[in-house]
């Protein structure tokens, strides 16, 4: 009897293991594309690109909640800026895609003015990509839920650079484990995902993006979080001083042809 309960006992345990595995939620990837461009021809010419072949591409083959923003800031910038927020469940994923559109015949005959323009006549200026993996307490992204006009909802880029791994290290644990990123899930930020990144040109660093009805409500939100005695409090901890060496706030309005 001793070696059958022991037997059951082993089994459970490996059901649970099995169980726990097969339920545990997988931290998703990110791509963050930045498309540099100077005038309304190249900005034309992305747009159609993304909208009539880059979406349509990874649409049909299962990429969904592609998000595609424009800095506010655009109007008055020499360089002018689109980004393009792709999830991805694996880094296999992420990788395999570029050869997998170059096989794609739609995409190709879509996508045919971009792919083929003239090095004379470039559709853009430069593209950098960021790789990112969710945090482990936003492993999944989320899709805002805003009720107002495209042209009035807002999206917040922030990006926080560290002077050191350590510091990194130091703010994604205020974010998570410290309770920063409860207090904006508390306050309705509508954040879209809270990241890590894992190559770009400005590690190390962290971002994430947050997401409004209007402008208004933006700046209502924010005011209401420094004003927070939990935010008070965490960034009083002596733990996390120092963790941001620099911070970049970037609003952005979503394209008519984004995914949200």
């Amino acid at each position: 009897m001793k070696i059958i309960r022991l037997f059951i006992q082993v089994a459970i345990l490996i059901l649970l293991s099995i169980y726990s595995k097969a339920n545990e939620v997988k931290r998703e990837y990110y791509q963050l594309t930045v498309y540099q461009f100077r005038d309304t021809t190249q900005e034309r010419l992305i747009d159609e690109y993304l909208s009539k072949a880059y979406l349509p591409a990874l649409h049909k083959k299962g990429i969904k909640s592609i998000g595609v923003f424009k800095p506010i800031a655009n109007d008055t910038a020499k360089i002018k800026i689109v980004y393009v927020l792709v999830p991805f469940r694996t880094l296999d994923q992420a990788k395999d895609l570029p050869g997998l559109l170059m096989k794609d015949n739609e995409y190709l005959k879509a996508g045919k003015t971009y792919l083929d323009a003239d090095y004379k006549s470039p559709v853009y200026q430069r593209i950098e990509n960021i790789l990112m993996q969710a945090f482990e307490l936003a492993p999944k992204m989320q899709l805002p839920q805003l009720s107002s006009s495209v042209k009035d909802k807002i999206y917040e880029l922030r990006n926080y650079e560290s002077a050191s791994e350590k510091y990194n290290i130091s703010k994604e644990k205020m974010f998570q484990a410290g309770g920063e990123l409860d207090l904006f899930k508390k306050l309705n930020f509508n954040a879209i995902f809270y990241a890590h990144v894992i190559a770009g040109s400005r590690m190390p660093n962290l971002m994430y993006m947050t997401s409004f009805e209007n402008m208004e409500q933006r700046d209502a939100h924010w005011k209401t979080f420094f004003d927070s005695p939990e935010w008070k409090t965490l960034k009083a901890a002596p733990e996390y001083q120092n963790n941001v060496s620099k911070a970049e706030v970037i609003l952005t309005k979503a394209t008519a042809y984004s995914d949200y």
